[in-house]
């Protein structure tokens, strides 16, 4: 039995094998684009990863050392409290004292005829008079007292803490001191006046705090 097909009946079946095939065309490439954007952001989520097992064991590293200078102070503490109560608190620390050495003041360090350095030379003695390398910060202060409308303050430095304190002890041949130094550049204007240096000294073993001061003129 023969069967008739309607022209319109194929124009169907040729429109649906196109939509079919079409279909089939984005699904492909949506998978494809899928699987690409994976891709591409696995490779961020690793570096992530990475950066964080770099973090972890630094925070590890940091925590061990931190560990091991508990263990060493803890010692220390051990140790202070075995000692006899005749050397104890003062008498095992004997500053007495502190002063600011006579060639404190202002320093052409590259020779161009301008001053940009403030070097300020500290000496810390202890009851026999001798100059000790003693452990503290150090908060230096300038001034010009000459002011008085405010503005005397021309410059208050960060405290130098103990860790930096020690790299800054010196020798020579005829004195043994601390030697700070400090950049002046946009804080003095003029040299014309006398100016004031102030220091103020805190012994990390006795608590003392020490306060000096120092003219420094033009």
């Amino acid at each position: 039995m023969d069967m008739d097909i309607e022209p319109s009946e194929v124009g169907y079946r040729i429109s649906d094998i196109k939509f079919f095939c079409t279909l089939s065309s984005v699904i492909c490439f949506l998978a494809f684009f899928t699987g690409c954007d994976d891709a591409y952001t696995e490779s961020p989520l690793q570096e992530r990863v990475e950066t964080l097992t770099i973090q972890q064991k630094q925070l590890e590293s940091q925590l061990a050392q931190s560990n091991a200078e508990n263990e060493q102070l803890t010692k220390q503490m051990h140790t202070l409290a075995g000692l006899p109560d005749e050397i104890k608190g003062e008498n095992l620390y004997r500053l007495q004292n502190i002063e600011i050495g006579k060639y404190t003041g202002f320093f052409d360090k590259d020779k161009d005829g301008k001053k940009e350095s403030l070097i300020v030379y500290i000496e810390p003695i202890d009851e026999q008079g001798d100059v000790i390398k003693a452990t503290a910060d150090v908060e230096v202060e300038l001034w010009d007292l000459s002011k008085t409308d405010g503005s005397a303050l021309l410059a208050k430095w960060p405290a130098v803490k103990p860790d930096q304190l020690k790299n800054l002890w010196f020798a020579s041949m005829l004195k043994v001191n601390y030697r700070l130094t400090f950049d002046i550049t946009d804080k003095v204007k003029s040299f014309d006046e006398p100016l004031t240096v102030k220091v103020t000294f805190t012994d990390y073993l006795s608590g003392k705090v020490f306060k000096k001061q120092k003219v420094i003129n033009p």
